[in-house]
């Protein structure tokens, strides 16, 4: 299991535009959460263990938030032919199964995934009411096998201070996870060549 970092994308980044299929077969645009008090955005997939390890926290986590007036959308941008786990009908089975009330957007062309360097499942990016990035990081300090509790707790300070209108500290940790699978041939200029997992 190769673990990737993110690539931190500057504080202050207005959020890229994205207009991509839900797993209810809607299409979710960045403009629909225009009146959130903020935006989650997660890369993320079906298979990655990193992701995995906090399919329930994240579950569970996204219910909260999104009660507190918080928009949270997970996008799917591996490669599905060298990873049919992650194809989006089995993101509908995923959604479903994992309890995720949130849009699940595929982003087939990847073009999401590059407008955001996100580089590995799950990449957290964080935008306040204005749609600029305030917090790119992990959720917390748990990984698969190091035994430290999933709590959500980098990502819920971050997220707190974004509703109460409070700045959101800029020493952030980045999150750790599965490369994003790149199509053969359309690997972005910030990905390393890690082999895939």
């Amino acid at each position: 299991m190769v673990k990737t970092a993110s690539t931190m994308l500057p504080l202050g980044t207005q959020a890229p535009d994205f207009s991509l299929k839900n797993v209810d077969g809607q299409t979710v645009s960045l403009s629909d959460f225009k009146d959130s008090k903020g935006l989650l955005v997660i890369f993320m997939c079906n298979h990655c263990p990193f992701v995995i390890h906090l399919r329930e926290a994240l579950a569970a986590f996204a219910d909260e938030y999104m009660a507190k007036g918080l928009a949270v959308v997970g996008i799917s941008a591996n490669d599905v032919a060298t990873h049919p786990d992650d194809s989006p009908e089995k993101m509908v089975e995923e959604a479903k199964s994992a309890g995720y009330n949130f849009p699940y957007l595929y982003d087939g062309t990847q073009e999401v995934a590059k407008a955001y360097k996100a580089a590995c499942t799950p990449d957290f990016f964080l935008f306040d009411q204005e749609q600029k990035l305030v917090y790119r990081g992990q959720f917390d300090d748990s990984r698969p096998g190091n035994d430290k509790p999933v709590t959500g707790a980098d990502l819920k300070a971050a997220c707190d201070a974004v509703i109460a209108g409070d700045p959101v500290t800029e020493n952030q940790k980045p999150s750790i996870g599965c490369n994003i699978k790149w199509k053969e041939g359309m690997e972005p200029e910030y990905f390393t060549g890690q082999p895939a997992v």
